[in-house]
């Protein structure tokens, strides 16, 4: 099920290719692509310095606390939501006012999942990683 790690990357792809087959050149199309092309960016760099330790499922491989993660403990979270809220800006902005509570909500959720998991497993060590990130 290794696949699986990587399912959300074509969809969002795909939901791009929808935003940019709609294009105008107006000021809200050019803000909402260009958050989501620099979310999408850092959304991606996240996933890959994660490596192995990422997982659909909140587990305790290693703690990861370098590049992105040495200043945001859900760097994945926080830049894929950039990501989606710049194409939802571009296509109906009138959807973030649904989107973004809604996946705010969901994360929130994940996070404190995330959270015990890496607290149970790595105690005082995450407790400081915690205490010196953002997010």
């Amino acid at each position: 099920m290794d696949w699986l790690r990587w399912i959300d990357l074509p969809m969002f792809l795909a939901f791009a290719v929808y935003v940019l087959s709609r294009w105008a050149w107006d000021a809200r199309h050019m803000v909402g692509m260009s958050m989501a092309a620099v979310g999408f960016a850092l959304w991606l760099t996240a996933r890959l310095q994660l490596g192995k330790s990422f997982s659909v499922r909140a587990e305790a491989r290693k703690l990861v606390t370098t590049g992105l993660y040495s200043k945001f403990r859900n760097p994945v979270y926080l830049f894929g939501g950039v990501a989606y809220a710049g194409l939802w800006l571009a296509v109906a902005p009138t959807f973030l006012i649904v989107f973004l509570p809604l996946y705010s909500l969901f994360q929130y959720l994940r996070v404190r999942k995330e959270d015990a998991v890496l607290e149970a497993a790595f105690g005082d060590e995450y407790r400081s990683y915690r205490a010196r990130t953002w997010i």
